[in-house]
């Protein structure tokens, strides 16, 4: 990835705060959610949060009992488990959820079913049932007609948990349809059925909904939140939920292999960005929507909304090349991801507090050449 790197001419105390309040603003890096570290600079941070941290033992106690307990404050749920992978905390929910009833409904563009090797399926025996591909919210009506088809066949199988993902990576940050997941998981829990929020980039939803994490949440029995894309940890992930069910997951989490000996090192991280991060994203998003605003109405470029989107738009210029254009940008301050059949996909993220709109608009415009 070309950036220049984000601790240049400021100490690392400025990288939560909203700009750089003097010398040269730094890098916009709109590819990714959240900070994208070198190792240089993390080990900077490690130093500055030392001492501060107490050590965990695998992956119980100190730091990591710190972040849990935040993180369930936060979702208001009774209780938090970190795992070093969403990968993970998203198998482990739905083996829970599901019991003895191994039928789990997921989204046929969800990371659970699409991007983890059949984990699920391989490791503990669930059946996952795909709805609505190339979309991202599938229906109660759906819903409904997968557990018809169970109750009646000649052996009767019911449904275990159903799995919801928001905002959807595979559509590019399509959010899962509100109305549709409070009628969902209200039909689940009248039944006894489990539900779980792959909510990796719920805190992303979140700004661009309304709504807050806790809102979401508590539709939910268990929610995962990913600590490594906007939280800036090297990996880890959180699940939260109902103490009876969660309370010994960290026996299931060694047994799979999650149980690191430290973890401080990750959830120290998490723990330094979680602290005020809403109001930061609140503000790169207001940021974000003045550039666009701007964009719209310039005719050297084009916006292109995702429909139900949060942290990602498309973007296409005219009167360059597309490479010419990104150097140029990168040059005077925004990063970009290599364009796509000559559109880049934009990601909003923290570093857009790094420089204010007009800084932004004019890193832009000077792309042009």
């Amino acid at each position: 990835m070309r950036r220049r790197s984000f601790l240049a001419g400021t100490s690392i105390t400025a990288l939560p705060t909203f700009a750089a309040t003097s010398g040269t603003p730094r890098q916009v890096v709109a590819m990714g959610d959240g900070i994208a570290y070198t190792p240089a600079e993390y080990a900077i941070l490690l130093e500055k949060l030392a001492p501060n941290i107490k050590s965990d033992n695998y992956s119980l106690g100190g730091a990591v009992k710190v972040l849990e307990e935040a993180m369930a404050r936060e979702l208001g749920k009774e209780h938090a488990v970190w795992f070093p992978t969403g990968t993970l905390a998203n198998h482990l929910a739905l083996r829970t959820l599901a019991g003895e009833n191994r039928r789990v409904i997921v989204p046929a563009e969800s990371h659970v079913y699409m991007d983890c090797g059949d984990c699920a399926q391989t490791l503990s025996n669930l059946n996952l049932i795909p709805l609505a591909p190339g979309k991202a919210t599938f229906t109660l009506d759906q819903v409904e007609e997968v557990a018809k088809q169970g109750a009646g066949g000649r052996v009767p199988r019911n449904i275990g948990a159903i799995l919801i993902e928001s905002p959807v990576r595979r559509r590019t940050g399509e959010m899962f349809d509100v109305a549709e997941m409070k009628r969902i998981t209200s039909w689940a829990r009248q039944r006894g059925i489990g539900t779980h929020l792959d909510g990796a980039r719920l805190y992303l939803a979140s700004a661009y909904s309304g709504m807050s994490v806790a809102e979401y949440a508590a539709m939910f029995d268990t929610v995962y939140v990913s600590m490594y894309k906007y939280f800036n940890s090297p990996s880890g992930a959180i699940l939260v939920g109902p103490k009876k069910l969660l309370e010994n997951m960290f026996n299931a989490r060694r047994m799979f292999g999650g149980g690191l000996p430290h973890a401080w090192p990750f959830t120290a991280v998490s723990m330094h960005y979680l602290q005020g991060f809403p109001d930061r994203f609140r503000h790169a998003v207001q940021t974000s929507e003045t550039v666009i605003a701007a964009l719209e109405k310039d005719s050297n470029f084009k916006v292109e909304r995702i429909p139900n989107g949060s942290n990602i738009f498309r973007l296409r210029v005219f009167g360059v090349n597309s490479p010419n254009f990104q150097l140029r940008s990168e040059h005077n301050g925004f990063s970009l991801a290599d364009a796509n059949s000559e559109w880049f996909n934009v990601q909003v993220n923290e570093t857009w507090n790094y420089r204010s709109a007009t800084q932004i608009l004019e890193s832009l415009r000077k792309g042009l050449g």
